[in-house]
């Protein structure tokens, strides 16, 4: 999930501490760079963009990934919608994760088929990655009543996903200037 890097629109907590033309800017080289290094044949890449309009037409994301609308809606809304636009076995994570390498969504895509879904927990109480083994079915609870940038997202989190839920690596994610070091 990737939002356009405008100034004032991404990364908001982080333009506080440093500027938001410079949390743009560290936005904006974070996600092209994890998007490349991200790529392995083992899976496909596809980029839920916001907003959508400007999204899909962006020439700062890859022209060769597929894009799709977020959409709207709270954060929960968007990623349920992301999440099942995929027939198959799908991994969920948020753009801001400098840490996140190719080894952590191969073993996080390892473990999904035994589990009915896997959370990647981050340092903060959130998590930077959610995958579903089975993305197509309904899941009428899921990221509901989830109380978003707190310590509490992941704990909200966890029971509305599909039961068993596999546990994967702990990353960082930046929101804020100390984060960055």
């Amino acid at each position: 999930m990737v939002k356009e890097p405008r100034p004032g629109r991404v990364k908001t907590r982080l333009g506080r501490d440093i500027g938001i033309v410079n949390a743009a800017w560290w936005y904006r080289h974070q996600t092209r760079a994890l998007l490349r290094r991200l790529r392995d044949p083992r899976w496909q890449i596809l980029v839920a963009v916001s907003p959508d309009h400007e999204g899909l037409k962006s020439r700062i994301w890859p022209v060769h990934l597929p894009r799709i609308p977020q959409g709207k809606g709270d954060l929960g809304t968007r990623m349920a919608r992301a999440l099942s636009a995929t027939p198959g076995p799908t991994l969920l994570i948020g753009s801001d994760i400098p840490g996140v390498q190719n080894e952590h969504i191969a073993r996080a895509f390892k473990r999904l088929p035994s589990n009915g879904s896997i959370i990647g927990p981050a340092t903060d109480g959130g998590y930077w990655l959610v995958g579903l083994a089975h993305p197509r079915r309904p899941y009428p609870k899921i990221f509901k009543n989830v109380s978003w940038s707190s310590p509490l997202t992941l704990e909200n989190t966890l029971p509305g996903l599909p039961q068993p839920v596999a546990v994967a690596d702990t990353l960082k994610d930046v929101d804020e200037a100390r984060d960055l070091l």
